[in-house]
């Protein structure tokens, strides 16, 4: 043991398994998106409450009532977001399935689009390989438009996400009063998982406002300088927000959308995209290494191989996920001065 390293009691251990059990255990039980949209309302709370002066209200009633207002007033916001972002997109003309169709619709003409020195040089089966392409397209867009069940499960979680956040926020503020040790060691858990939540997710709104701030840019007012309207833009701009909280594997999934979309109009226009993609995703490396990875002291290269791991072991919300966990597994080993 390091000297100067203080040795590990049998309730931080606990706490510790307990912890990784719970976060580990999210995924299958189907709760990750509940885990999230709490802390985020806990997180908001407690961030708006400074800027409100809640903590120089003397009356500890009177100081609760201001706090479970405050909290009802931003899960309220927080659902009216979600439910005009599931009304964006279930509408007729800027559903997800319309985006698809659309990108299902430019791959099927890019055959035909293309110069006949270049057609030579595809193998043969390249036409079959694109009706492939096409024809997963147009079965994801079915099954998008089948979809219900899932949909509903989330925003039931999601609720329930909320209202635990405004409940712990709320008790939060009635001080911490008298722990045991092994509630001690739990709560200092909770206390650094909303660090670590804090930290990367604050961190990649920024980052994904300025990436959406450069999409409106291109859709609004580069390509319509050029003569050219993209369809469906408001979506890809709406996609483009929710994929920048994945770091950079998220703004190349946007940016993909957005180049196979702008094969529909001409190679010219796709061709800009691709620059595009490729400045905003240079950009993404340069504003993530220097936001996320200052907030958290850890490298690109280091959150990507967490990615990666955790997209593999949990799929989409593993990917999610896995900047969280790492900051938070990250503080924990580096506070005991094993990293």
């Amino acid at each position: 043991m390091h000297p100067l390293r203080p040795k590990a009691t049998v309730y931080e251990a606990v706490a510790w398994i307990g912890t990784g059990l719970a976060l580990v255990l999210a995924f299958p039980l189907h709760l990750f998106a509940a885990l999230m949209f709490g802390l985020l309302v806990f997180e908001l709370v407690q961030l708006a409450a400074p800027a409100l002066r809640v903590t120089r209200i003397g009356d500890k009633r009177a100081k609760q009532v201001v706090v479970g207002g405050l909290a009802v007033l931003i899960v309220a916001v927080l659902g009216l977001t979600t439910w005009k972002v599931l009304a964006l997109f279930h509408s007729e003309s800027t559903s997800i399935p319309a985006l698809l169709q659309n990108m299902a619709e430019a791959l099927e003409s890019l055959r035909a689009r293309l110069p006949g020195w270049l057609v030579t040089l595809l193998p043969e089966n390249a036409e079959d390989m694109g009706k492939s392409a096409v024809s997963a397209l147009r079965e994801r867009a079915a099954a998008m438009q089948a979809a219900g069940k899932g949909i509903a499960q989330l925003l039931a979680h999601v609720l329930i996400g909320l209202i635990l956040g405004a409940v712990i926020a709320l008790v939060a503020e009635a001080g911490p009063g008298q722990q045991r040790p092994l509630a001690a060691a739990l709560v200092e858990r909770a206390r650094r998982l909303c660090a670590a939540f804090r930290a990367v997710v604050f961190a990649q709104v920024r980052i994904s406002a300025v990436n959406t701030t450069l999409t409106c840019l291109y859709l609004f007012v580069v390509l319509p300088a050029m003569g050219t309207h993209l369809p469906l833009a408001k979506t890809m701009v709406a996609i483009t927000f929710l994929a920048g909280m994945i770091p950079v594997v998220g703004n190349l999934i946007s940016n993909s959308i957005i180049v196979v979309v702008s094969c529909s109009a001409s190679f010219a226009i796709a061709g800009w995209s691709f620059l595009f993609l490729v400045i905003v995703h240079k950009l993404e490396y340069f504003l993530n290494a220097r936001i996320v990875g200052g907030q958290i002291h850890a490298k690109t290269w280091e959150l990507l191989l967490a990615m990666l791991v955790m997209e593999a072991a949990f799929g989409l919300a593993g990917l999610v996920a896995a900047p969280i966990y790492y900051a938070y597994l990250k503080k924990e080993l580096s506070d005991r001065e094993l990293v």
